[in-house]
């Protein structure tokens, strides 16, 4: 299991989340991840999910 920041943000620059995810590697992360943006409602804001090495996995502007 390997940890993702993920973070989201508003136009303004507000911070919406900024939270750790856990994942088996970069290809559930991707889906997985997807999923829990949509939940938690901010696919259309600002938002990237990135492994612990730095390698953007999501992204959206």
């Amino acid at each position: 299991m390997e940890n993702y920041r993920f973070t989201a943000f508003e136009k303004t620059g507000q911070t919406l989340f900024d939270e750790t995810w856990t994942f088996e590697n970069d290809e559930t992360a991707k889906i997985s991840g997807q999923l829990q943006i949509e939940e938690k409602g901010v696919a259309e804001k600002t938002h990237r999910l990135v492994n612990a090495s730095g390698k953007l996995i999501l992204f959206h502007v």
